[in-house]
């Protein structure tokens, strides 16, 4: 039962943090510390990742129409539109996996600890508060992602490497990389949310793999445990999505920024005091 509470809880957190660009890793590592799964750590670490299963699926429900190709209710112009988003985002995602496949075990096991997450925290939020005082008079080039180029996708994709490293957060890095080349803050992070689809779809299905490849099983209390965190997460990250979608309307990121360096010397304190 208290595991069940505890999949709650973690899946509110990854709802709230996997697409607000603020590290779900570098909450779930915080929150982890107070928090923990009466798990094996085989199936925790799986659980952190799959978890984001039920946020992506929130943006697959909100942008069901949008990433349709077949949808009845688009002309032959926006069914192309469609297709040719979805090559976008696919090259986009190429770079990320390329390189992150083959440095994912490396990077679990020297890159997953609190100083690398809250550095990256701090140093991410500093860029987003920096970057954002430059863009303050700078008309974007890109206001609508119809007009977002390969070569600009290409560009957002290569930021999104610098995620691989936990705490940078992949909506924050997808984000920063096309306010930083000129997209507008809307399509940045419609884009972001697009990249996610195929991204964590493709995380979550190499960490199950490896979870089962090791003799782990869903039967019982762990599958219900995921399934909570899953379907919580997916709620809670359908609101989020909203939300976001409607403050970057009218707002910049630096809030944003500011709570990273806040949480990044948090992390810092409360793993000092306790090491």
């Amino acid at each position: 039962m208290f595991d069940i509470i505890k999949a709650i809880i973690l899946g509110i957190v990854e709802g709230v943090t996997e697409f607000l660009p603020i590290s779900s890793t570098g909450h779930l590592v915080l929150v982890d510390q107070f928090i923990k799964l009466e798990q094996s750590s085989q199936f925790i670490d799986m659980f952190n990742v799959v978890i984001q299963l039920g946020a992506i699926m929130a943006v697959v429900v909100i942008y069901f129409h949008k990433l349709n190709p077949w949808s009845p209710q688009k002309n032959t112009l926006e069914k192309k539109n469609t297709w040719t988003l979805w090559k976008k985002v696919i090259i986009a995602v190429l770079p990320s996996a390329i390189i992150g496949l083959p440095l994912n075990d490396w990077m679990d096991e020297h890159l997953m600890n609190w100083f690398v997450v809250s550095m990256a925290l701090i140093v991410y939020g500093v860029l987003f508060i920096l970057i954002e005082n430059r863009n303050r008079n700078i008309e974007p080039k890109y206001a609508d992602l119809n007009t977002l180029s390969y070569k600009t996708a290409i560009a957002i994709g290569l930021f999104q490497i610098l995620s691989l490293v936990p705490g940078t957060s992949r909506s924050g890095s997808t984000i920063l990389g096309g306010i930083t080349i000129g997209t507008s803050r809307y399509v940045a992070t419609e884009f972001s949310f697009f990249l996610a689809i195929p991204t964590m779809f493709g995380a979550s299905l190499l960490k199950l793999y490896k979870f089962f490849k090791h003799g782990g099983s869903l039967a019982g209390l762990p599958g219900l445990v995921l399934a909570v965190g899953v379907i919580v997460s997916f709620v809670v990250a359908y609101i989020s999505i909203r939300f976001l979608l409607n403050y970057v309307k009218k707002n910049d990121f630096k809030a944003f920024g500011w709570y990273r360096i806040i949480l990044g010397i948090i992390v810092i304190g409360y793993f000092a005091l306790v090491h």
